[in-house]
């Protein structure tokens, strides 16, 4: 499972995240810091990656397009980087049964 960060959330989750999920990238990795929605969304798709945004534009995408990519939709307002980096780590069973799941588009992640 690899996690493509999209721009409102730190490229820091890289590193902090390497472990559990390899792979993963922030859309400046790729080239596609302030790219437009419509960019990020076949590139995450075409490359393997989840997408994991705070972004609701996206989750409207994934509610009209489907999978994939699938989305991880981050409801966490604005939050240090850390509190994202607690939920993602805390909630990875989460994820994985979310990404075997074959009719999932997106999963939604709040802090408790």
């Amino acid at each position: 499972m690899k996690l493509l960060f999209d721009e409102n959330l730190s490229y820091r989750l890289v590193a902090a995240l390497q472990d559990i999920f390899p792979g993963s990238a922030h859309i400046r990795d790729v080239g596609l810091l302030g790219a437009a929605d419509r960019h990020i969304w076949p590139y995450a798709g075409d490359n393997g990656f989840l997408l994991v945004s705070k972004d609701s534009d996206f989750y409207q995408r994934s509610m009209v397009f489907g999978a994939p990519p699938r989305l991880i939709w981050l409801r966490i307002g604005n939050s240090p980087t850390r509190v994202a980096a607690e939920l993602l780590r805390a909630r990875y069973l989460i994820i994985r049964r979310f990404v075997e799941d074959p009719e999932a588009a997106f999963l939604t992640l709040a802090a408790d």
